[in-house]
Order: C-alpha cells, then sequence, then structure tokens
C-alpha cells in the first residue's frame, strides 16, 4: 500500500550537528506547487500591508518590515521544521522591543536601527541555541491566564500607539495611561478625513475577514484607501501619505554597536526570546504536520537563524505569526514553497515597486494595527477561565495592568513571573490526601465526595500527587505527621502511594526520612507503593532513602505492601466509610 509522502512524519535528513536543512520540504511532490503557489501569493497579499505596518509600529521605515520578512522566511525554509509557519515581523513582540530600544535612542534614528539589529542577533543566538539544546519545554512557561493578560496589554499598547495617526492627531507624549487621557481630550479635534480613512480600512478588513480569512482584504483596504487619498485630494484635508519608500535590496552587515549597548539588550532580548519561543512553540502546536508530532526545537532553530538573518539584513525581532500561518493553512499550502512564493513577490516589490507605496495614508496602516490589537484580546477564553477558575482571572487583570501602566518591557518580565510564580504555588500548595480501597477490588483511590470507599484496619493509605522539592517538603512532613501521630496506638501500617511523585530533591528527602523516622518511633510500618518514575527511584537510591525505609518496604502496589506488612496479612475485614 502506498502513502502520501506529505502525510509521513518528519525523517532525519541532512544534519550538520544536529540542524535541519529543508526539513519542510521533504518529501516534496508536483501536485502540491499549485495549491503552494497560490498559498504563497495570498501570505504575500496579507503580509505586504502588515509587514509595513508593524515595522512602523516599531519605530522603523516600512521597507525594513520587508527586509524582516524576506530575510526570516528564507531563512526559516533553509533551517525551520514546520511545513507551514509564517515568520517575520510579528506585532506581539514590536511594541515590546520598541518600548524597550526608546529608552536607549530616539526613535528612527540611526543608532536606534542599529540597536533593532543588533536586537535581532541577540534573540537569534538564544532561540537558536535553545532549539540545539532541545528545549522545546520552554514554550510551556507561559500559563494561559497570564497569556491572555499578556496579550490584552499589548493589544492596549498596540492602540494607543496607532489611534493618533487613525485620527488625525499628533502622537501624545508620557504614559499609556496619560497617551489615552490626552486622546479622549482632542478627540473633538480629530481630523475626520484620516478617521474616515482608518475606519474605512477597519471595516474592510473586518469584513473581509469574517467572510474568509483568505480574502486579502488588508491589501484591497490598502489600495482603495490610495486611489481614495488621490482622487480626493486628501493631503490638502490634513491626511499624512507614507510618502517615498525607499527600495533596493538589504546590504547585510554587523550592527555599529559597542559592547555596552549590547549589555543594555541582553534583559530585554531574553523577554522578548522567551515570548518568541512560547509564541513559537503555540504556532507549532496549532498547525501540527499531518503525522506525527510538531518538532517544537527545530522550529526554535528556523526563528533563531530568521532572527540572525534579519539582524544581518539590519532589520529587528522576528516570530512565528498564528494568523499568517494560519493563512498559509487555510489556502491550502503544503509547505514552506509558499513561503519561498511570497518572499519572491515582497522581493519584486522591494526591487521595482516601491513607488505605489508613497500615496499610502499613514492611517490606513493604523486601521490594519487597530484591527490586528482588537483580533489578538480573546474575550472567549477570558470568560471561559472566569468561569472555570475565577482565582485565575486575577492573573489575566495583573498581567495585563502590568503592562499597560508599567515600561512595558518591565510589565512583560512580571506577567513572565507571575507565570512562573503560578506554577510553583500550584505545586506548593499540593496536600496529602487519603486514600480509600473501591468496594470488591484491590485498588485504592483518592477519597473523595463521591467516593468514600472501604478502609482496612490499622491500615492507613495516603498519596501526594506532586512532584517532592523543597517548594512542599515541609507541608508534605507536617500533613503526614499530623495523619498518622493522633492514631498511632491504633496505625500499624502507613502506606505512601507516590505514584505522583516524579522526583525527589535533597530538601524532601530529609522530610520523608523524618516521616519515616517518626513511624518507626510509634510502632508503625513505613512503605512506599508505587513509585513510578524512574528519576524519583533514582533519587530514593541517590539519597539514601531506600537504606532508611528498606527495600522490602518498597512495593509496586499497595496492595502488595498490605499483603506484606498489614496487621490483618489474611483478614479480609473492612470498615466502610461513614
Amino acid at each position: 500500500m502506498t502513502t502520501d509522502p506529505a502525510l509521513e512524519p518528519t525523517k532525519p535528513g541532512v544534519h550538520l550537528r544536529g540542524l535541519p536543512f529543508f526539513a519542510s520540504l521533504r518529501s516534496y511532490r508536483p501536485a502540491f506547487l499549485a495549491p503552494d503557489l497560490i498559498a504563497g501569493l495570498t501570505l504575500a497579499a496579507i503580509a505586504i500591508p502588515e509587514q509595513m505596518a508593524t515595522a512602523r509600529l516599531g519605530g522603523l521605515p516600512p521597507q525594513v518590515g520587508f527586509f524582516a520578512f524576506v530575510a526570516a522566511t528564507l531563512a526559516f525554509v533553509v533551517f525551520g521544521a514546520s511545513r507551514k509557519l509564517s515568520p517575520g515581523a510579528d506585532s506581539t513582540i514590536t511594541p515590546i522591543f520598541a518600548g524597550g530600544l526608546a529608552m536607549l535612542a530616539a526613535s528612527g534614528s540611526p543608532h536606534y536601527a542599529a540597536l533593532a539589529a543588533g536586537l535581532a542577533l541577540m534573540v537569534g543566538v538564544i532561540v537558536g541555541g535553545a532549539g540545539i539544546l532541545r528545549m522545546g519545554w520552554i514554550g510551556n512557561l507561559l500559563s494561559v491566564p497570564v497569556t491572555l493578560g499578556f496579550l490584552l496589554g499589548i493589544a492596549v499598547h498596540i492602540a494607543v500607539s496607532q489611534l493618533p495617526a487613525a485620527m488625525g492627531l499628533p502622537p501624545p507624549s508620557g504614559s499609556n495611561l496619560s497617551k489615552l487621557g490626552q486622546l479622549f481630550v482632542l478627540a473633538p479635534r480629530s481630523n475626520l478625513a484620516a478617521v474616515a480613512v482608518s475606519g474605512g480600512v477597519l471595516a474592510i478588513v473586518v469584513v473581509s475577514h469574517r467572510l474568509s480569512a483568505r480574502l486579502p482584504g488588508a491589501l484591497l483596504a490598502v489600495v482603495l484607501a490610495s486611489v481614495a487619498a488621490t482622487f480626493f485630494h486628501l493631503t490638502e484635508r490634513g491626511v499624512a501619505l507614507l510618502g517615498p519608500v525607499a527600495g533596493g535590496l538589504p546590504h547585510p552587515a554587523i550592527p555599529a554597536l559597542s559592547v555596552g549597548d549590547f549589555l543594555h539588550l541582553a534583559p530585554l532580548a531574553l523577554i522578548i526570546s522567551l515570548v518568541v519561543m512560547v509564541q513559537t512553540a503555540a504556532t507549532s502546536r496549532s498547525f501540527p504536520p499531518d503525522s506525527g508530532l510538531p518538532d517544537e526545537d527545530g522550529d526554535f532553530i528556523g526563528l533563531g537563524v530568521a532572527n540572525l538573518v534579519a539582524g544581518a539584513v539590519g532589520a529587528f525581532p522576528v516570530d512565528a505569526s498564528p494568523p499568517r500561518t494560519a493563512i498559509v493553512s487555510e489556502s491550502g499550502g503544503r509547505s514552506q514553497v509558499s513561503g519561498i512564493a511570497a518572499a519572491l513577490v515582497v522581493l519584486g516589490l522591494l526591487v521595482l515597486g516601491t513607488g505605489v507605496l508613497a500615496d499610502i495614508p499613514e492611517a490606513a496602516l493604523s486601521g490594519i494595527l487597530l484591527f490586528v490589537a482588537a483580533r489578538i484580546v480573546r474575550i472567549g477564553q477570558m470568560i471561559q477561565v472566569v468561569r472555570a477558575k475565577p482565582i485565575e482571572a486575577i492573573l489575566i487583570i495583573a498581567t495585563a495592568a502590568a503592562i499597560i501602566v508599567l515600561p512595558i518591557e518591565i510589565g512583560v518580565a512580571l506577567g513572565i513571573g507571575l507565570s512562573l510564580l503560578n506554577g510553583l504555588w500550584a505545586s506548593a500548595r499540593t496536600r496529602v490526601r487519603p486514600m480509600r480501597r473501591i468496594s470488591g477490588t484491590s485498588v485504592w483511590w483518592p477519597a473523595t465526595p463521591s467516593h468514600k470507599g472501604d478502609t482496612l484496619p490499622g491500615v492507613i493509605v495516603l498519596t501526594f500527587q506532586a512532584p517532592l522539592t523543597f517548594l512542599n517538603a515541609q507541608g508534605f512532613e507536617r500533613d503526614m505527621l499530623a495523619v498518622i501521630a493522633p492514631g498511632a496506638s491504633a496505625i500499624k501500617l502507613a502506606v505512601l502511594e507516590a505514584a505522583g511523585v516524579i522526583d525527589i530533591d535533597f530538601t524532601a528527602a530529609q522530610s520523608l526520612k523524618s516521616v519515616a523516622d517518626a513511624c518507626k518511633a510509634a510502632g508503625v510500618a513505613f512503605a512506599i507503593a508505587r513509585l513510578e518514575s524512574v528519576d524519583a527511584q533514582n533519587a530514593l537510591t541517590r539519597l539514601g532513602l531506600r537504606d532508611d525505609i528498606g527495600a522490602d518496604h518498597i512495593f509496586d502496589s499497595v496492595a502488595a505492601a498490605i499483603d506484606a506488612l498489614g496487621p490483618a496479612r489474611n483478614s479480609p475485614d473492612t470498615i466502610p466509610a461513614q
């Protein structure tokens, strides 16, 4: 039986020290060319206005957005793993690095541009290095509530930065809240022609997106806005145009930065890299291969090289784009040939056609970015979080507030910290829980209101469903002793069901030893059952616990521990729970 090569799992190809080449083009077939070209043209139609708008959002000329898209796409074709992922300038990370760079240099200055390119190089090294070291798990570091708050905060930043151009007003100064206040006061003085342009573009993009994500609504809206600007002489009505856009190919060069510049960029590079890795992993998982699992590590390598090439051509940090990747998928793209086609279209525009971009109203690009800002806010998921676990809604609000109120790079760092603290808190608050035997079986299950189960005379079975670490060691020891000590005269065997204990660190080992010693002093046999994790088993031996507890007190099942050490080995008596 023959199979479609496109449905085969990714296979090892040409490698150089673990770096894969052209992974998305393996098993390519001529039949894929037509759908790839269609997807590529669709992607180019979406990317051209988006990349210009994102470059302006980052404080750089529009053509730099094209440089970023072409460099990132072609680099990812060679080094990336995903068949459909679309890299390039992205509105998620652009406000972050623009806010950070604005503290180091004037926006639009040569030094600002050099810092942006240097930042891309640093992000490339970090993200690519993470891929080489097989650190795809980094993509799990941001929890869903924190991610939702992060996107909400970024959306507000985009909106605040674009509303002045959309309203035909001078850009306000100060913090985000101050800017919003100034825009509210100045709103009655808005240029109605600029508002009409931005509102019209926004409306066209929204309608086209609702009809089909494959429609190039952004490109159509920009073309219509340019025609309107010429036909209605909108410059005479105070509508600013983009003006001449430099054409030609970029000139590769290492940005002229000092060691001090790179040191100042280091914290920002770490934050941007983490966001890139989280978004890349999420994109890879959202658009997996037809067979097998996504290769996040391979995509990290591809995005790392994409950032290195983007920095080398004078662009800025690039990221995986979920919306553009969705366009490729929905348009029938089968491989990165679609990306190559889109990059060639953008290259052709750079070399031959940048003159047509001069008449684009700035308000039109702002309208596109306002659509992007609205789209990344995930109201439905926020409602789900509030309904399912209201306390985690605090994470959404806190993260968004930090990003909106504080300098954006500090807010993002705090959001990342909140996500990690939330994970640590979940582990730290794990409690010891009693277990009951399911009637008529040898299966033991945590006691719940719906499962009371049976107990055995003189036997107590307890479970702990988390890694045993310094975070929860004290609570574990306290809970175990509180259960055992009061009834020690009646309890003859205490069994720790350890299926959920996937690791044990040194601090927790001391607590486990204290529990075993307390049991021994009280004349209670102590046993461990179902310690299934190999890491935890190795820790048990390495930390000396196997000798302290006794190898003959470690069992594969709770039933085996009770049969060997229980006070009534031959008695079937049980005590039903009340």
